[in-house]
């Protein structure tokens, strides 16, 4: 299928109440159709993927970052006042992920992923997906303020300290250690942190939150080049050519200026280099950001999947947060191209998650995995935008 190319000077008229239309598309479409066809009824937990005319494909694998994700979604949801039932969702979820995915070989940590009856289908401890548990616990707890739930919280951060922190700082890819490094999982771990600050108001976790702050400055982000790295080595030197990857840095930037609401740290600068320099490896027809460049501005890869989209409409609130002059205009302007090109689907509250350069959509299944981006770009506009 392929999607119509609308030049992007049309954002102005279609972003005019696209925060309205976006909210009331994740309370009437998305959270109803991720919890019901989304949710095994029977062996429990949320499922991957629905196929392309929105019926749950029972038989792929449960990615463990995919269940925190949408445990997030729903506390979320039910945090905003948006979705009343999200807290029982959400709940649920935490339970059955705690449940099948936590420990289950008697070895600490979360598993990857799990068989659709709920089995360990692969036992590595990954520290992408300890993020999201992370993630997915905080703001379950930022919801009742649940001493289980701390205590969940704190018996992670002590396996993340104990077995994934690296001695060149932050954390391994995860258990068994493997190669290369990437920053991803540290962001990830970024804003983990975060939220469980602004869940707890524990200083512990401002700190933690600081030491990948440290580590983004020292070894993440090149400041000649004004890019964040995607790949490195042990110790945290480069994998040249650098991959770039634009969806990310506009997520560093937004997420800077949560780190700067916690700490009071500026970081205005680097949110402006990271966020120009995102802004480079654009798609000419539709103006959406694409998968990957190097570090000279040259795309490499032409596809463009959705969650970078999500991610620059979500820097450019953090700018407008910031006070910065058009910058809601171009927060607006990235939510309505979300919306044109990805989140127009035959399957109300679903989505198209990757195209190629000519507008056809790759990826046939509608991903579970996508939800979280979604949301959480709607839910900053609201609170920014209104």
């Amino acid at each position: 299928m392929a999607e119509g190319h609308t030049a992007a000077a049309g954002d102005g008229a279609a972003s005019a109440y696209i925060v309205a239309r976006l909210k009331l598309r994740m309370i009437d479409h998305c959270l109803p159709l991720w919890s019901a066809e989304g949710w095994d009824d029977k062996a429990g937990g949320f499922i991957d993927q629905l196929d392309r005319d929105g019926r749950a494909d029972r038989l792929a694998p449960r990615r463990v970052f995919v269940q925190a994700r949408q445990i997030y979604c729903y506390a979320k949801a039910a945090q905003m006042g948006w979705y009343p039932e999200g807290r029982a969702i959400a709940l649920k979820g935490l339970e059955h992920l705690l449940a099948k995915a936590k420990a289950p070989d008697g070895r600490p940590g979360f598993v990857h992923t799990l068989t659709p009856d709920g089995a360990v289908l692969d036992p590595l401890r990954d520290s992408y997906d300890h993020a999201f548990v992370l993630l997915a616990l905080a703001t379950v707890y930022g919801l009742d303020r649940d001493a289980q739930i701390r205590a969940e919280i704190d018996a992670m951060c002590h396996f993340i300290d104990t077995q994934l922190r690296s001695p060149h700082g932050g954390v391994h890819e995860g258990l068994p250690v493997s190669m290369p490094r990437r920053q991803n999982p540290q962001m990830h771990l970024f804003e983990a942190m975060i939220a469980a600050f602004d869940a707890t108001h524990d200083t512990v976790f401002q700190n933690q939150a600081g030491n990948f702050f440290s580590l983004f400055l020292a070894n993440l982000y090149d400041k000649q080049r004004q890019v964040l790295g995607e790949y490195f080595e042990e110790d945290w030197s480069k994998i040249e050519p650098v991959s770039v990857e634009p969806g990310h840095q506009a997520e560093w930037a937004w997420l800077l200026k949560g780190f700067e609401r916690i700490t009071g740290c500026p970081t205005g600068r680097y949110r402006g280099e990271l966020l120009a320099t995102a802004l480079r490896y654009r798609d000419e027809a539709t103006g959406c950001l694409v998968d990957e460049g190097d570090a000279n501005g040259n795309i490499r890869r032409h596809t463009r999947r959705l969650w970078p989209q999500t991610e620059i409409a979500k820097a450019w609130i953090a700018q407008a947060e910031a006070g910065e002059a058009g910058a809601a205009d171009e927060a607006r302007a990235a939510l309505a191209r979300l919306e044109r090109h990805y989140l127009s689907h035959s399957v109300a509250g679903g989505w198209h998650d990757q195209f190629d350069r000519d507008g056809n959509s790759l990826v046939a299944t509608i991903p579970a995995s996508s939800f979280y981006h979604v949301l959480c770009a709607v839910t900053e506009a609201e609170q920014v935008l209104g």
